[in-house]
């Protein structure tokens, strides 16, 4: 009412009545109402209706085309500020799988260009990719929060003043149990570690979660917990890389260049008759003859974009495999200028983990295979 009065509205007016609307966007079901994640909704409406007027023009495309990334981006950095957890990105990517593949089912093998075998094989990498990136969703190596901090938490007793370790955590209150089991290696709801491996192994604690974490572990401030080994949350999958889902995100990601590239070429072979397909993604005369081939040439262009994006965090994180480098210690190590930079920047070398190429990848190869050990107290 005082909008359409022109009247002001009073501070935080908007964002109540946004919060309102979010809350009540249910849909029925058996069960009760099921609210809906507005987040959900763009990938699924807009991304047909973009990709679909850009086949219209070859113009339209090239504006289209050129926008997407840099709105995914602006609302990437938007949410990466606040600090929020999203579907958006989970829900662009499995839609786009879904209508790419839809799109080369309808307009691509119908024209007989592709074989029985092709479409199968297409669809065998589509299902490995998926079954990588269920398993990469999956716990990452989260530690347990001790239940016996979460009781002293309301209790006033004495607090001591901890020195943190190379994350910066300076002035941390720990209670004197807290201190002692740090002072043992041990946390509780944690294996106790031996002695040998508390040898040069750097420990801290954190605030958040009340307990020590060993060498390589940290915590992620949008899942609220800590990871061992952990490396970066990605936002494609909403969770967290770390000990647990490092290899099956490697695995999603291989599976899905592989698939893509192939996915891509097919079509082009289909679409430009008588080119090599990194010809006919940037000449193909006849692409825009008819809308069937504007629209399967339009998505070869979206594809080809997600796919270089994503080929880049591929290559990052195959050279941080191969330096034994996770991405949280490359920011930190640029931060507090610890670490070398190698291959024109690209990969930000500690010297602290790096044992050589076959050892590192030795490494990661094996990590997950032991899950740590609970100790007799712990058991018990």
């Amino acid at each position: 009412n005082r909008w359409l009065m022109c009247k002001s509205l009073p501070p935080g007016a908007l964002e109540r009545i946004a919060d309102t609307v979010v809350d009540r966007l249910r849909i029925p079901w058996f069960a009760g109402a099921v609210k809906i994640n507005v987040s959900l909704v763009p990938p699924l409406v807009l991304l047909p209706v973009f990709l679909h007027v850009a086949a219209l023009h070859f113009l339209l495309g090239l504006v289209i085309l050129t926008s997407l990334p840099v709105v995914v981006l602006w609302y990437y950095y938007l949410t990466h500020r606040r600090k929020e957890r999203t579907l958006f990105f989970l829900s662009l990517g499995l839609f786009s799988l879904g209508y790419m593949y839809y799109v080369f089912l309808q307009e691509v093998v119908p024209r007989g260009h592709v074989g029985y075998s092709q479409v199968v094989a297409l669809t065998c990498g589509l299902i490995l990719m998926l079954a990588a990136l269920s398993r990469a969703k999956k716990d990452p190596g989260y530690l347990p929060i001790p239940a016996s901090n979460e009781k002293s938490s309301h209790r006033g007793l004495p607090n001591k003043s901890v020195r943190g370790s190379s994350n910066g955590l300076h002035g941390v209150t720990m209670s004197g149990a807290a201190i002692g089991r740090a002072v043992n290696g041990e946390a509780k709801g944690y294996s106790r570690m031996s002695a040998e491996e508390l040898e040069g192994v750097k420990k801290d604690w954190c605030v958040k979660c009340q307990l020590v974490r060993p060498a390589r572990a940290g915590h992620c401030r949008l899942c609220g917990r800590c990871v061992r080994r952990l490396d970066h949350h990605c936002v494609w999958i909403n969770s967290c890389v770390g000990e647990q889902n490092h290899q099956a995100f490697i695995l999603a990601l291989s599976s899905f260049m592989l698939t893509s590239v192939y996915g891509i070429t097919l079509t082009l072979h289909t679409v430009c008759r008588g080119r090599t397909p990194f010809v006919a993604l940037f000449y193909c005369p006849g692409a825009y003859s008819d809308y069937s081939s504007a629209l399967s040439f339009t998505c070869v262009w979206y594809c080809a974009i997600v796919t270089a994006g994503m080929g880049y965090i591929l290559l990052i994180q195959l050279l941080n495999i191969s330096y034994n480098v996770t991405e949280r210690e490359a920011r930190l190590a640029l931060r507090d200028n610890t670490g070398r930079r190698l291959l024109g920047g690209l990969v930000i070398d500690t010297g602290q983990y790096n044992r050589g190429f076959l050892c590192n990848w030795g490494h990661f190869l094996s990590l997950g295979s032991s899950p740590p050990q609970r100790s007799a107290e712990d058991i018990v």
